[in-house]
């Protein structure tokens, strides 16, 4: 009896919260480098956002709670567990944009390439600051998968070129059911590739999704060591996933389960490839179950599993592509539920520094129009 009194405090408690989300959080100014993803405790009324190299918490007036900072890296998008810890995806790598970011941050880090999903405990980031290599709050898995595509060398007609599938790390990072399975209870952490939008390559058409059972990641997470990289983690995942949507600029930025629609929302950076309609916003029908197709791959075509687009949104009549054009999404983009979105509009301030805020949004799905701020 107790136990169930308590289950239903908590559920009005998350109602109430819901209720009492504010139309709009500011971030306040955060430095030289842009905020990546945000995520929203509605039942304790915290925000997070991570802005690149920290991980920001605040309370839903936003004044600052706690900071985790000490990254020589790029801490990306944010998600919450169904246990409150909060997953978000963590590149070391040594590429134009990793070597730009270890340059202005001025921090030791190993020269080495290296994924992995950082695991934050929220309760325990309780002041301003907080170092994350040396408080005991955050948990590393690396992740194998994206690490081996990143190294690897293949073949694009008579070209060697790195990278297989054009992989440049991770980034969107979501909890979501078992795709096609939407009423399920059971909650996996899908991992979206981060994609290099060269214009030249025919095999970085398709977002990669990994997906996994967080069930498992226990026995592989360990502490950060920026100097030397860990090896822990799962030598695959338990699926890997292509969606179509024509090439984009470094791959899913924010990736996000609408609860309410069953579907997952793909938040990316314009592509430029001509033949594609380069939108900025991707629906995966959750409700599908996956497919198969072959993509092209080191000069071959490769057998793989594929998720759907929702008949959602505008369609390239060339590609059959559909997707949206909407200007935000891609540095955050927090699903509330019933059918409400937080979504960053990053900003940078007249003494360079930058900054977001978070607005209200909902969704809205129908035509040609993606979202429609509350007011």
């Amino acid at each position: 009896m107790k136990k169930l009194l308590l289950v239903l405090l908590v559920f009005v408690i998350a109602i109430q919260a819901k209720s009492q989300l504010p139309n709009s959080i500011y971030s306040g100014k955060q430095g030289g480098l842009h905020v990546q993803g945000v995520v929203v405790d509605q039942v304790h009324g915290f925000v997070y956002f991570s802005f690149t190299d920290k991980l920001i918490k605040m309370d839903l007036s936003g004044k600052l709670i706690g900071s985790v900072t000490g990254f020589v890296g790029h801490l990306g998008d944010l998600d919450f567990a169904e246990d409150g810890k909060i997953y978000g995806s963590l590149e070391y790598k040594n590429d134009a944009i990793g070597k730009g970011i270890k340059k202005q941050l001025g921090g030791k880090a190993a020269n080495e390439d290296g994924f992995y999903i950082a695991i934050f405990d929220a309760s325990r980031i309780v002041r301003p600051d907080m170092n994350a290599e040396k408080e005991d709050l955050l948990r590393t898995v690396y992740i194998k998968e994206a690490v081996d595509d990143y190294m690897a060398k293949v073949k694009v007609g008579d070209k060697g070129v790195a990278h297989r599938f054009a992989c440049s790390g991770i980034d969107g990072v979501a909890f979501a059911p078992e795709m096609g399975n939407p009423k399920s209870s059971k909650k996996y952490l899908y991992v979206a590739y981060g994609i290099y939008g060269d214009t030249t390559r025919n095999d970085n058409d398709y977002q990669v999704i990994l997906k996994y059972d967080v069930a498992d990641m226990g026995k592989y997470a360990q502490k950060l060591s920026q100097e030397q990289l860990h090896h822990s983690g799962p030598q695959k995942p338990l699926e890997k996933y292509f969606v179509k949507t024509g090439n984009s600029r470094y791959g899913v930025q924010n990736m996000a389960y609408d609860p309410t629609t069953g579907n997952l929302l793909l938040a990316v950076y314009r592509g430029s490839k001509s033949q594609f309609p380069n939108y900025d916003l991707f629906v995966v029908d959750g409700k599908k179950k996956p497919g198969s197709a072959w993509v092209p791959s080191n000069n071959q075509q490769l057998k793989v599993k594929t998720l759907a687009l929702a008949e959602l949104g505008k369609k390239d009549p060339k590609s059959g592509i559909r997707g949206y054009d909407f200007a935000y999404g891609a540095t955050g983009l927090c699903p509330l539920g019933n059918d409400l979105f937080y979504i960053s509009h990053n900003d940078k301030s007249a003494d360079g520094q930058q900054q977001t805020t978070i607005y209200k949004y909902k969704w809205v799905g129908d035509g040609n129009k993606a979202f429609e701020m509350v007011k």
